[in-house]
């Protein structure tokens, strides 16, 4: 512990649970107080798939006919897809919702989401139900392991988003946890907003030798010796795993991991590459010996190149085989059909590896089969013959047979946006001297991601793999939520201010901002910059301001906040300088007898996960309500 300020707030948490609320799956895990060296995973989930290891359950949710919420995880889809299809299309299926938030361009509390069926629902309602279920299940253990109710003030609560989420969609994340009762506006700390990579890079300057596996050598890393190929060195390091698995509590030894010891001072520097199936998330940080505090080194880049894009390449294949028009249907009319048949997608998607030589059979469902026959006329069998698509045959099985080629070709788009994405970010200054990269995050299971980071960037840096790498960001977070103030230094993703009115000046200030007011030349529109973008803030750094009531009786004072990626910005008026949310100092409740001048000074905190704000009356020293809102402006 760096901070002793910090032990009085640790002291009234007992536990921290942490929430790793993936796009294709969501789980927790927890660690308590007194025993932080200790994580344990969250209990194993009942109703796994065939060929996906479950330590996770599906980020899938179902609600009734009449909108309440049902169950979810494999509970949800296995209902759902137990349902008579007459009864299936009254109830409101979702899956894979979260990407909503992040291409949702003007995210609000309004936002829908928009069911299997097609039926629309408040997104922030169905992101509330899934917290408070995950809410309930960990309380629900905790009290089961120690005999006696668990109450929520007790339980700190981390949930993870991607970093490249926008302020609004970690606003809504908190409004949501709000909503499903983990925390509230009047006690805002009880739940911290954690960054995906920066929980995996948290955790993986602990990661000792045994539990990683090292692309780039291939020497006997795990004593496993250099002729294993990628895929071996996976099934080995799973066995391993599955012999830990019982414990299912994971030892966070309380030091930094031998592989920091050969770094030189000032090549401390690596990436974390966190691919999940919606987001991949690449941070850069710079670790501090001895204690191992991280810094950022560049601003959290990324975006939707996760291994969605797979199954979608999938689906577009089946258009091509079968028909947009057809496909359409089929996903409204057959809905849990088509959700079989992306499960059955989804356990080949795993068994695909660069060296496979043998087919990949995916088992079409039998209504799929049956209503192509009634739509087109003709059976499935025609439709692949005379489709020009060579990698994909028919067997008489009711398969699907895809040769090796047809499958990698369905993650080239994916993983060719990953690795060029890496390759900007490693041409970016800041990212000279990088020793490792860290793949991490469920996607990081695939050989074939594997093999193209390692063979395009292996010559460059180290590439690493966590052993257990699905739960990586989830022990991280676990790890953040008991020491927050891990991370020293961050990078803000954009540049903020706000609009004033500045003295005009002659020669300097455009003549079309010339604003004349009781006898004073003002220019306005002028962009006040609190901070650029990629500028490195420090944790509890501050920007002051001072705002002034424009007259004595007013209560509020709402001030708008603008954004833009660019750093040099003169008048809000510039292109790319957006409205983004607004800053509302709230005077009621102090003092009447103030002085006519009212002089309110403004902090405002860009190195935490979150934006934040407070503020001082100067006259009387006493602390004035302020809101800083992302989301409802």
């Amino acid at each position: 512990k760096d901070s002793d300020a910090d032990d009085a707030v640790e002291q009234l948490f007992l536990v921290v649970v942490a929430i790793d609320f993936g796009t294709t799956s969501s789980g927790y895990a927890y660690s308590f107080t007194k025993e932080p060296e200790c994580i344990h995973v969250m209990r194993r989930w009942e109703g796994g798939d065939p060929g996906v290891s479950n330590q996770k359950t599906p980020t899938t949710i179902l609600l009734t006919p009449e909108k309440k919420f049902h169950s979810f995880g494999y509970a949800a889809r296995d209902f759902y897809h137990d349902l008579d299809p007459t009864e299936s299309k009254h109830w409101l299926y979702f899956e894979k919702f979260k990407m909503k938030l992040h291409t949702t361009g003007n995210l609000t509390m309004e936002t829908d989401l928009t069911a299997a069926n097609g039926k629309k629902v408040k997104a922030l309602e169905i992101f509330a139900y899934a917290l408070q279920f995950f809410k309930e299940q960990a309380l629900k253990e905790l009290s089961d392991q120690g005999g006696s109710d668990f109450e929520n003030t007790e339980v700190r609560w981390v949930i993870t988003v991607p970093a490249i989420w926008k302020q609004p969609a970690k606003q809504f994340m908190r409004q949501a946890a709000y909503k499903a009762g983990m925390a509230s506006p009047e006690n805002p700390e009880q739940l911290i907003i954690a960054l995906e990579p920066e929980a995996a890079s948290i955790y993986c300057r602990k990661l000792r030798l045994h539990q990683m596996i090292d692309l780039s050598s291939r020497a006997p890393v795990n004593g496993y010796s250099p002729s294993d190929t990628i895929g071996t060195g996976f099934t080995q390091a799973k066995e391993h795993v599955r012999r830990n698995r019982q414990s299912r509590t994971f030892l966070v030894e309380n030091v930094i991991g031998e592989i920091w010891s050969e770094l030189e001072e000032g090549s401390d520097r690596y990436i974390v590459v966190d691919s999940g199936g919606g987001t991949v998330d690449i941070t850069v940080h710079q670790i501090r010996l001895p204690e191992g505090h991280l810094k950022e080194l560049y601003k959290a880049t990324g975006g939707p190149y996760g291994s969605l894009g797979v199954d979608y390449e999938f689906e577009k294949l089946l258009c091509k085989i079968f028909g947009e028009d057809f496909i359409e249907q089929f996903k409204i009319k057959r809905p849990a059909a088509w959700v079989d048949l992306m499960i059955a997608f989804e356990s080949r998607k795993r068994a695909a590896a660069p060296d496979r030589t043998n087919p990949l059979n995916i088992t079409l469902p039998f209504s799929f089969i049956d209503y192509y026959k009634k739509f087109r006329g003709h059976s499935v069998e025609h439709a692949l013959r005379k489709s020009n698509v060579d990698f994909v045959k028919w067997s008489s099985q009711g398969m699907l047979r895809m040769s090796p080629d047809a499958m990698n070709a369905l993650f080239k788009p994916t993983i060719d946006q990953i690795v060029q994405h890496l390759s900007d970010v490693f041409d970016k200054p800041e990212v000279t001297n990088v020793k490792f990269l860290f793949l991490v995050g469920g996607f990081a299971e695939s050989p074939l991601l594997q093999q193209a980071v390692q063979s395009a960037f292996g010559s460059r840096c180290r590439v690493i793999i966590p052993q257990d790498v699905g739960l990586t960001i989830l022990k991280g977070a676990v790890l953040f939520g008991l020491d927050p103030a891990v991370i020293k230094v961050r990078r803000s993703p954009l540049t903020y201010g706000v609009g004033v009115l500045n003295r005009f000046v002659e020669g300097k200030h455009p003549p079309e901002k010339l604003l004349i007011k009781d006898g004073t030349r003002w220019c306005t529109d002028v962009f006040d910059k609190f901070i650029s973008a990629d500028q490195s803030v420090a944790l509890g750094e501050t920007v002051a301001r001072s705002y002034t009531p424009a007259k004595p009786s007013q209560l509020v004072i709402v001030i708008n906040i603008y954004s833009s990626e660019q750093d040099n910005v003169s008048f809000i008026t510039e292109p790319g300088v957006k409205k983004c949310g607004t800053l509302r100092l709230d005077l009621t409740g102090t003092d009447a007898s103030v002085p006519s001048r009212r002089e309110i000074k403004t902090l405002m905190q860009f190195g935490d996960t979150e934006i934040k704000a407070m503020a001082i009356d100067v006259a009387t020293s006493k602390s004035v309500k302020v809101g800083i809102d992302f989301l409802n402006y």
